[in-house]
């Protein structure tokens, strides 16, 4: 594992690592954005954060750069050093980001940032990233944002594609999730006041866990909060239903850079790359083949660069 050997030094870096550029370095946030060529790529600890860190990583080693990946499995850790140069490059999901850097900013309980609309939440993402001296590059055409799933069989049963035909059915729903999602407005709140779904009860066993799964898979609940890109859900025999309302924030897969060290176009330009390629289904491909064909994400990566045209 690149990397590996770095991690203790930069944990320890991170007990003194700031909030953002401190009151005499605030310039260096306007200043010419940096090209370095040796660049550390975090990865968040879970299959998709590895496959992307590792995806950047071979697009960057292309480009000419040295790179190293680095897995900091908590955001809290990994973002501060991300705005000190620690880790240089990280891929995230805009809308929650954007929420996670509002809270950071103006407290637990401001309102949120992201949104479902794209272009709304990518404003938003900039305007609290670049304070901080963050670079947020563009996003791609894959997103990983929550899902609601229900059996393919009871789907067919009920002739169910979207949310608003769940709706539109006056089914009665007990749903499979988090126990926060009691109070979540994207979760039961959302789907009984966009949708009219009536929900009436939570069986608190997760997001996207196997128990959950399970429970809709043989009748216990009827529907299960996952996410967009979960590449377990037909060994369940589960589909996922439409957010036709778009009740989900616009959670696109988008890398953010440390603006002095990688925010020259030579990053973006590689890391760019694969905005037009990598899909919401691809990506579920590939946390497919690392989760249940026990590939390495390393591997993965590669043949689906190459497989693109990407890599040589």
């Amino acid at each position: 594992m690149r990397g590996r050997a770095a991690l203790a030094a930069v944990l320890l870096g991170l007990t003194a690592c700031t909030t953002g550029p401190s009151l005499e370095n605030r310039g260096q946030v306007t200043a010419p954005p940096g090209d370095s060529r040796h660049l550390t790529i975090g990865s968040a600890g879970f299959t998709e954060s590895d496959l992307l860190a590792q995806m950047y990583a071979q697009l960057l080693d292309r480009a000419g750069y040295r790179t190293s990946v680095l897995t900091v499995a908590n955001r809290e850790l990994y973002e501060p050093a991300l705005e000190s140069g620690q880790i240089d490059v990280v891929p995230e999901y805009a809308a929650t980001f954007a929420d996670w850097l509002n809270a950071k900013e103006h407290g637990a309980h401001a309102p949120p940032a992201g949104s479902p609309d794209l272009a709304t939440t990518m404003k938003a993402l900039r305007a609290l990233a670049t304070p901080r001296g963050l670079t947020v590059l563009s996003p791609g055409r894959a997103v990983d944002q929550n899902a609601f799933a229900v059996s393919a069989d009871y789907a067919r049963a009920h002739r169910l594609r979207t949310l608003s035909d769940l709706g539109a059915s006056g089914l009665k729903v007990r749903l499979a999730a988090g126990d926060e999602c009691v109070q979540r407005p994207y979760c039961a709140p959302g789907l009984k006041k966009v949708y009219g779904i009536d929900v009436t009860g939570v069986d608190p066993k997760g997001v996207g866990t196997t128990q959950a799964k399970r429970a809709v898979q043989d009748g216990r609940d009827q529907m299960v909060l996952t996410t967009t890109t979960d590449a377990t859900l037909g060994q369940f025999g589960l589909v996922l239903l439409a957010d036709d309302k778009h009740l989900q924030n616009g959670d696109y897969v988008v890398p953010v850079v440390n603006r002095s060290r990688a925010g020259g176009p030579g990053v973006a330009r590689a890391l760019g790359r694969l905005d037009d390629v990598l899909t919401t289904a691809d990506l579920a491909r590939l946390n497919e083949q690392v989760d249940s064909w026990r590939r390495l994400p390393a591997d993965v990566a590669r043949a689906y660069l190459t497989d693109k045209g990407l890599l040589k």
